[in-house]
């Protein structure tokens, strides 16, 4: 067939001058996707040239280009103006990174952490504006909870509040659930669930007032079973629960409820090595003797090293969480979950999909690989009962 290549031509000045049209008004971003449409698109026009009419591989290829850029496009977004917006665990990660971006946009930024003093709050003091407020909480003390609602209150008599960032949160031990501590647990549920739930019960009048936003950060870890992360998984995914629940009930008020599930970022917390050293110390210095003889030492240090490892792995950028906030926080729509990071959609889609004795493999593949207890090691001594 004779190749006419005027058509594929002006398909692709009318994709160039839509791409072109998005860019200028921030509505697409250059990157990966934009790269790997385009080069779907050459493959696409080198096709349609060699199968079909002119004028067909034009309507095809002008559809194909428009549809894509479609996609790619950003939905569209609410203006900054005065929005307030609280956050929760900014003295490191992803809260202390979405306080800055968010202040920089013009929010008003009301800032919780730990210590006032902390080498993240001082980080904000010298880099944002004065706009952005800080004030100290611990979200498992009911007066500090208190205090930061009123402190809130006081701040947005003239804007309101518009959204809520839940951002703190707490791994507090990294074992199988017979090794870990019930108080682990507990500390786990007052951080990651009840102080989540008590903050957000009492900040709902404002929220309901502005028909604002709730933002939570949860966990993969709390949709599907991974390996020695019992405590931190359970309370994340009672939060991520309370978060549909409060997202069903908030419909009528115009509230909106998201929850971003966010795969492993190389934070504070995931860089402070000596933290999990220190933290595997005292889960082996507390177990009971039975327990020991039963799992092993050794046992113990390979889960600890695999941990160690997938934590290595982790991403160093935090923008695409930050980024995940902030669409939450202004899209027309936002979406009811965000899954940032490399991987985290393929790791959902064998949990959904695959039979569980493959999805069981992968997670352990992908985080912890298996090691069997000392009493079940061929030629060890079980465990003794009394």
């Amino acid at each position: 067939m004779e190749r006419w290549p005027w058509p594929s031509g002006g398909a692709w000045l009318l994709v160039a001058a839509r791409a072109l049209l998005q860019l200028l008004r921030a509505d697409l971003r250059l990157g990966r996707p934009l790269l790997a449409a385009l080069a779907l698109l050459a493959a696409l026009d080198w096709l349609c040239q060699r199968l079909l009419p002119p004028l067909a591989a034009l309507a095809v290829l002008a559809a194909a280009g428009w549809i894509a850029l479609s996609c790619l496009a950003r939905p569209p977004r609410l203006p900054v103006a005065t929005r307030a917006v609280l956050i929760t665990g900014c003295d490191t990660g992803f809260g202390k990174e979405a306080a800055k971006k968010l202040d920089a946009m013009g929010f008003m930024v009301l800032a919780t952490v730990l210590d006032l003093d902390s080498p993240g709050a001082l980080e904000l003091r010298a880099c944002c504006s004065p706009h952005l407020r800080l004030l100290q909480m611990d979200l498992t003390k009911p007066a500090d909870i208190s205090h930061a609602l009123e402190f809130t209150k006081t701040h947005t008599t003239s804007t309101g509040l518009w959204g809520l960032v839940n951002n703190a949160g707490l791994n507090d031990v990294v074992a199988d659930v017979e090794l870990s501590p019930v108080a682990t647990f507990r500390r786990c549920m007052e951080v990651n669930f009840f102080g989540t739930l008590q903050l957000t019960k009492g900040i709902l009048p404002l929220l309901r007032r502005s028909g604002g936003r709730i933002v939570t950060l949860g966990s993969p870890a709390g949709d599907m079973p991974y390996p020695c992360l019992g405590a931190y998984g359970t309370s994340k995914a009672a939060v991520s629960m309370l978060m549909d629940i409060f997202s069903c009930e908030l419909l009528p008020w115009g509230v909106k409820v998201s929850v971003i599930q966010p795969g492993c970022f190389k934070t504070e917390s995931v860089k402070n090595v000596g933290n999990w050293e220190q933290r595997k110390q005292l889960l082996l210095a507390g177990l009971p003797q039975e327990l020991l003889q039963a799992y092993g030492e050794d046992y113990i240090e390979h889960m600890h090293g695999q941990f160690l490892h997938s934590l290595s792995l982790a991403l160093p950028d935090l923008s695409p969480v930050v980024d995940a906030i902030i669409d939450a926080l202004l899209a027309a729509q936002p979406q009811r979950r965000y899954y940032p990071g490399h991987g985290v959609g393929l790791l959902y889609f064998i949990h959904y999909y695959l039979p569980e004795g493959l999805r069981r493999r992968f997670l352990q593949a992908f985080f912890i690989s298996p090691y069997l207890p000392r009493a079940l090691q061929p030629g060890k001594p079980g465990p003794t009962t009394t």
